[in-house]
C-alpha cells in the first residue's frame, strides 16, 4: 500500500512516521501535489499554530491538494483542526472539509488547565448510539452498547491540545473536557481525530490499523 504524509511547517509527523513503520508500512513523507494524489491513503498529522500552518499551506497550494484528494484522508491533532472552517487560533479560515469552527478551551474551574494534556476515555456520541452504529475508523473500540457487565473497558487516547472543535453531525467519538467535544469526526472520504494515535498503544494502533483497512 502506498501511503504518504502531507510534509508542512508542523511539528509531530515524524512520530507518525515511526508508528507506521513499527505496523510494517514505510509511509512517503512528501508536499508534492502528484505524490499525494496518487497515493492509497494519505495522513494529515501536525502540531502547531493553525494561522501559520494555513499560510504555509496556502502558499504552496497544498491547502487546494488536500480539498481536492479522493481516496482516505485521515488528519490528526492540528490537522483534524485544519480540515475544518475556520480556527479562533490566529483567526484563520482553514480548509473547509467540515462546517466548523475550532474554539480554544475556556476553563471554567481552577483545576481546568490549558492546554488538555493526558489521557482521556472515547465515547460514543448520541445520533450514532440510537442508530446503534459505529464509524468504521472506531471499529473495535467503540459500541452502541452499554459497557457496563460487559467486560469492556472504554478506550482511552493521548490528546494535548487547547483548541478543539465542537460536537457536530461529523462526530464519530466524542471526548470530555471542561465540555464534550470532537475526538474523531468523519465526512466522505474524510477522517480526522483530535488525539494522537501514534502516542496511544493498542488502541491507538488500532484506529490507525482500521483506517489503512478502508
Amino acid at each position: 500500500m502506498n501511503v504518504a504524509i502531507v510534509k508542512y511547517n508542523a511539528g509531530n509527523i515524524y512520530s507518525v512516521v515511526n508508528a507506521l513503520r513499527r505496523m510494517g508500512i514505510e509511509p512517503l513523507l512528501t508536499d508534492d501535489a502528484e505524490q499525494l494524489k496518487k497515493a492509497d491513503r494519505v495522513l494529515f498529522p501536525g502540531q502547531g499554530h493553525a494561522a501559520e500552518a494555513m499560510e504555509y499551506l496556502k502558499a504552496r497550494r497544498l491547502d487546494e491538494v488536500i480539498r481536492d484528494l479522493k481516496q482516505p484522508v485521515f488528519g490528526i491533532c492540528v490537522g483534524q483542526q485544519l480540515l475544518c472552517k475556520h480556527s479562533e487560533e490566529g483567526d484563520v479560515a482553514c480548509i473547509g472539509i467540515f462546517d466548523a469552527d475550532v474554539k480554544r478551551f475556556q476553563p471554567k474551574n481552577h483545576e481546568d488547565k490549558v492546554p488538555c494534556m493526558g489521557w482521556n476515555k472515547l465515547s460514543l456520541p448520541q445520533p450514532l448510539q440510537k442508530e446503534g452504529r459505529v464509524d468504521p475508523l472506531m471499529e473495535g473500540l467503540l459500541s452502541p452498547l452499554p459497557l457496563e457487565g460487559t467486560g469492556e473497558a472504554a478506550p482511552y487516547v493521548y490528546f494535548v491540545h487547547s483548541y478543539y472543535v465542537p460536537v457536530c453531525e461529523e462526530t464519530i467519538a466524542t471526548a470530555d473536557y471542561i465540555l464534550p467535544y470532537s475526538a474523531s469526526m468523519h465526512k466522505d472520504n474524510f477522517y480526522t481525530c483530535q488525539f494522537h494515535p501514534e502516542k496511544s498503544g493498542k488502541v491507538g494502533e488500532q484506529i490507525l490499523k482500521n483506517f489503512l483497512e478502508l
